[in-house]
């Protein structure tokens, strides 16, 4: 199964076309919808100033980055931790841009869309919850997500938070477990209506969200009362 990675940046301001710098990537690895506890973070001198606003949001110093490598010295790095797989990114445009941007200014044109699949949570979950607020803390209160230690914006923290809304949101399974190992194919004794063994086959992540999307059309024509819908559980 393609590896997903939960990505998550933090920046100097809003605009890229004003010079507006990454100063923090945080990317988790999933893999069979489970954490994996490998990840990519870290912070980046961003060679400017940080807005006010933006400070306010994350609360991310310019001292503090001031020892911290340029984005060109982590580049490579970064690109090896997350080619070939599906990037899950809310609002990703944002992000994706800003990566782009950086990339183009270290003199290396990429298209990430390109090396990797890209999953827009902010457009899935509009998808799911038309005419409802769709950020991250909203749904992490729909989800019950806890979220009770982001006083500030953070990218590996997020990143994290993230993660857990997905998995909720994509399957209403998770797991939270590093590392650990389930079997896909579970044998079960003989009953008195199967000769043998059985296996039961999971469902991947392309099958789960043509589920939940045909299931928001039933649900949207029948004024709520699809009954398999298991974003609502």
């Amino acid at each position: 199964m393609i590896r997903k990675i939960i990505l998550d940046t933090e920046t100097t301001g809003l605009d890229v076309t004003r010079n507006h710098r990454i100063i923090e990537i945080g990317c988790i690895e999933i893999i069979d919808r489970k954490y994996t506890g490998k990840k990519f973070h870290q912070y980046l001198n961003p060679l400017r100033e940080i807005d006010q606003g933006a400070m306010n949001v994350h609360g991310i110093s310019n001292d503090f980055l001031k020892d911290k490598p340029l984005f060109e010295d982590v580049k490579d790095d970064l690109l090896e931790f997350i080619k070939n797989s599906e990037l899950i990114i809310h609002n990703a445009p944002f992000d994706i841009g800003f990566l782009e941007y950086e990339y183009k200014k270290a003199k290396q044109n990429i298209d990430i869309s390109s090396i990797c699949e890209v999953f827009d949570s902010l457009t899935y979950a509009r998808q799911l919850h038309p005419g409802q607020k769709n950020s991250l803390d909203a749904l992490c209160k729909r989800y019950n997500v806890d979220n009770s230690s982001r006083d500030f914006h953070g990218a590996l923290l997020d990143a994290r938070i993230l993660g857990d809304v997905y998995l909720s949101m994509t399957g209403g399974q998770t797991s939270f477990d590093l590392g650990a190992e389930e079997s896909k194919n579970k044998n079960y004794p003989k009953t008195d209506n199967i000769d043998g063994k059985f296996v039961v086959q999971t469902a991947d992540e392309n099958e789960l969200r043509e589920h939940n999307r045909i299931c928001k059309e039933i649900d949207d024509s029948s004024n709520g009362r699809c009954i398999w819908n298991i974003s609502k559980f």
